[in-house]
């Protein structure tokens, strides 16, 4: 008899001995799918292996609709993300990762050189939900509950969209044309921004607008200060402040030595950005050294190769008119610790970047809301605060900070906002196991290094703002999709059912997969050993 497609989703049932079984059958194969590491690490969820596979056979707008299901902003975030999906990719141990977010890129781009659009397939459900603030989780939670039928009206303290995204990330990382025409997208679908409205009482405007939940969503506004003696001998500015007034058009005026204290990928962001404004010299001053920096490690070669001074395992100790006095830390057990060391450095300007707050004030007469000590909103799995129908999501809650996280964050305040709304509370589905090289069946080797993705010099990068890092064209990639081993799931290379000696693989035709003849099959396992992204199984039984 012919079997189904089998779905195996308990790790313990799956055995990975190939072992012949003579004339009677103890094992058989069945055909499974399994979860690949890099859609498991995706904050958004994106299923990264499936528009892979659409962009190989160069269905490219098929891909990007895939990439859409759970992230609206794929030109963005093939920019910004920090792609912990490619940290996780089995081909690292063959050659290199896949270029997932230069492929991802590729297909934002040319959705927009398309004019590619979503619409809501659902009908219209009546329920409308305030989102107070424009940025990455936001736009994702309108964009999401939009898709669902829902009313989302966003309001924005600032005059333009995207928070952080457009006065936090310099123009040489994220250009703004590619983020305002996302936006324009999602705005398009229905979605309405009011800008220059700072919300000051959640409830009376939740009240007032007769909308049935709220999402919160606000970011980290507020820099971190520090107290360093001697401070007001000398120009301070914040990194956040000074980020929006560039953005703005509105620099403050620096002089030719500015120093940046901070190690987080907003210091890197800070001293690229003085050294645009033609500062000849930007020093960054860390208390710890580059392994345990908060910046990501490409952020600061980023910042070196543009001539970014870094003075490591070093700490402010007072400051006047000429410099600061720095002391020489050391880690011990990973933490600086002072040494008594002390140097001086000379700087005409302080940028402090070290870490945002939120400005949560204007929800503490919400009865039930917690907050951490750093102002942070305190949500459940459900993204819902203590407040009934209020939730919150990206920066403004405790955990890691970034633009994916922060779009992850806003589809799943959506999903759960949905259920509250409807009276379905949203139950995430189960997953499959992870597959890890290890469960690969590598038996050809295909030696193909991921492309680089082409960039300005060094020498001439810092005379503009102009986009750093150069997109792939259409060969490449596609070149970059057709690396993917596609971890896990079938992707029809008919490995099995060219080595199966009885003949027992019956093909279902194009996108159906296979099903095994078990009158035929022997349980050899010759098929198991064969499938090179570990799609068969082998089950106890006859």
């Amino acid at each position: 008899m012919i079997n189904k497609l089998h779905d195996i989703t308990n790790p313990a049932d799956l055995h990975d001995h190939s072992e012949g079984t003579g004339p009677v059958r103890k094992q058989r194969p069945v055909y499974i799918d399994m979860l690949p590491p890099c859609n498991q690490s995706c904050p958004t969820g994106e299923n990264i292996q499936a528009w892979l596979s659409l962009a190989q056979e160069a269905k490219y707008e098929a891909a990007w609709r895939v990439i859409m299901e759970n992230n609206p902003l794929p030109a963005v975030c093939g920019r910004v993300c920090y792609h912990t999906c490619e940290d996780k990719c089995n081909r690292a141990q063959m050659d290199s990762t896949v270029s997932i977010h230069a492929v991802e890129r590729f297909l934002g781009d040319e959705a927009l050189k398309q004019g590619w659009k979503v619409e809501p397939a659902v009908a219209a459900t009546g329920k409308r939900v305030l989102i107070v603030g424009a940025g990455p989780s936001g736009l994702a939670a309108a964009y999401h509950l939009t898709m669902m039928g829902h009313y989302a009206e966003i309001h924005e303290a600032g005059p333009l969209p995207g928070g952080m995204m457009h006065f936090g990330i310099p123009a040489y990382r994220l250009p703004r044309t590619e983020l305002e025409l996302e936006v324009e997208r999602i705005r398009q679908m229905g979605v309405s921004i009011i800008y220059n409205h700072k919300v000051e009482d959640i409830l009376k405007e939740k009240n007032e607008g007769n909308f049935d939940a709220v999402f919160v969503a606000i970011g980290t506004q507020l820099s971190r200060k520090i107290d360093i003696p001697g401070r007001d001998a000398g120009k301070i500015l914040d990194a956040v402040s000074f980020l929006k007034q560039v953005e703005a058009g509105e620099a403050p005026k620096l002089g030719r030595r500015v120093a940046i204290y901070g190690g987080g990928n907003t210091a890197m962001d800070t001293a690229r950005t003085v050294k645009r404004l033609g500062a000849s010299e930007a020093m960054i001053i860390y208390r710890r050294d580059r392994d345990h920096m908060r910046a990501h490690d490409f952020e600061a070669q980023e910042a070196l190769d543009e001539g970014v001074q870094i003075n490591w395992l070093r700490t402010i100790k007072e400051m006047d008119q000429d410099g600061f006095v720095v002391e020489v830390m050391e880690l011990v057990d990973g933490k600086p610790v002072p040494t008594g060391k002390f140097e001086t450095l000379e700087a005409d300007n302080l940028i402090l970047a070290l870490g945002q707050d939120a400005d949560t004030g204007f929800l503490k007469n919400v009865t039930g809301i917690a907050f951490k000590r750093d102002g942070s909103v305190v949500v459940g799995p459900d993204m819902m605060t203590g407040g009934k129908g209020i939730f919150a999501g990206g920066d403004m809650v405790p955990g890691e900070r970034s633009v994916t996280i922060a779009l992850g964050h806003g589809k799943t305040a959506a999903r759960n906002i949905n259920g509250y709304l409807m009276g379905i509370p949203y139950q995430p589905a189960a997953k499959h196991p992870v597959v890890g090289f290890e469960g690969l069946h590598r038996w050809y080797n295909t030696y193909a290094p991921k492309t680089k993705q082409g960039a300005l010099s060094s020498a001439t990068r810092v005379d503009s703002f102009d986009e750093v890092i150069n997109g792939l064209t259409e060969k490449e990639a596609r070149f970059e999709a057709q690396r993917c081993l596609s971890c896990g799931n079938c992707f029809e290379c008919d490995g099995c059912f060219g080595a199966c000696p009885q003949q027992a693989v019956i093909k279902l035709g194009k996108g159906k997969r296979y099903a095994f003849n078990y009158d035929e099959c022997t349980g050899c396992a010759i098929c198991y050993e064969q499938c090179p992204c570990h799609a068969i199984a082998l089950v106890a039984g006859n």
